[in-house]
């Protein structure tokens, strides 16, 4: 997040990081990036962490209840823990247990806290170019993570879904109305008006397609959001982020962000996995994440809000999105 979190004071995680990981921390500064969560690194007897507060309220693909979301992002957490320590998995970037062997604590009614390593390295953002040699190395990470499902025995499973949708749907039927949630609700409403028989018809496109999808496939262990802006490129390789959305469910749900419509990383990924891969659930995961931005946009926009960079972003993401389909990564030239 672009904006410092309201209610999480420096001295409260100072207090919080001592009682439940045992660091005394020398230095907190506050990190602008991400969504959904807010992101300190801190410095603690000569060693940096990443320090992660999540929105409990902001992640609906895990509950609309707080308590809920936090029994769920623990699972999540602890998956990613279970996949880097006893699977192996050198990529997987893993919570710090606590204290008391938990991979997140509660901070408050509203959020969350998690310590994560700090990897150095070059971070990337979405929708940047990429090597071929560079996405047949991302493939191999993937086949190799697709393969450890025995280890991950905590994550959920889920299949396509759009995350949020009853808000989506709920916005679509009240666009005769005002919407005074703060500066950008009356934009977005007459945004999503303006488009909203064609995001009604993505709805039942994809339910369509959803009913019609085979359903006999071997299950995975999938990150859900292996975008560039998760990865950050080190020296020893890539490392894969937040693992907030790790789930058990078909590989196309990670997949679909590499297809160019060639079909030219599937070959390899076939070698590796002996899984062949489909073309019609690549299409249905890119309409579930397409539908799912939406949902998120607008219910931010829509309710209580006040003029950030974080909304600034939102309202461009909103209109970006009902604009183009996603495209996390863009082919380049070989070097």
């Amino acid at each position: 997040m672009r904006s410092a979190p309201d209610g999480i004071r420096s001295e409260d995680l100072a207090r919080a990081l001592a009682r439940h990981w045992d660091l005394q921390i020398d230095r907190l500064d506050y990190l602008p990036e991400g969504g959904g969560a807010y992101h300190w690194v801190a410095e603690a007897s000569g060693a940096r962490w990443f320090v992660t507060a999540d929105d409990l309220d902001t992640k609906p693909w895990l509950s609309s209840n707080r308590d809920a979301t936090f029994l769920g992002l623990s699972a999540t957490y602890r998956t990613a823990m279970d996949l880097r320590y006893e699977a192996g998995l050198a990529f997987v970037v893993a919570p710090r247990a606590t204290l008391s062997a938990e991979p997140a604590i509660r901070l408050g009614a509203r959020y969350s806290l998690a310590v994560f390593p700090f990897v150095e390295g070059q971070p990337g953002r979405w929708g940047e170019p990429f090597h071929s040699h560079d996405r047949r190395r991302l493939i191999g990470l993937l086949a190799e993570l697709h393969r450890s499902t025995a280890a991950a025995a905590q994550a959920p499973s889920r299949g396509p879904e759009v995350a949020g949708r009853e808000r989506l749907e709920q916005a679509l039927r009240d666009l005769g109305g005002e919407w005074s949630g703060g500066p950008f609700s009356e934009l977005a409403r007459r945004e999503l008006g303006r488009h909203a028989q064609v995001i009604a018809g993505w709805l039942d496109s994809f339910d369509e397609s959803a009913a019609r999808l085979v359903s006999d496939v071997e299950p995975a262990v999938t990150h859900g959001e292996p975008h560039p802006g998760n990865l950050i490129r080190t020296s020893d390789g890539f490392a894969l982020v937040d693992w907030d959305t790790v789930a058990v469910s078909r590989a196309e749900r990670d997949l679909w962000m590499f297809d160019d419509g060639t079909g030219s990383d599937w070959d390899q990924y076939q070698e590796l996995t002996g899984w062949s891969v489909d073309p019609a659930a690549m299409a249905l995961f890119r309409r579930a994440w397409r539908l799912s931005d939406l949902a998120a946009f607008t219910g931010l926009l829509r309710g209580p809000h006040r003029r950030s960079a974080d909304t600034e972003r939102a309202w461009l993401a909103l209109r970006q999105t009902v604009a183009a389909d996603p495209s996390p990564y863009r082919a380049a030239a070989i070097w």
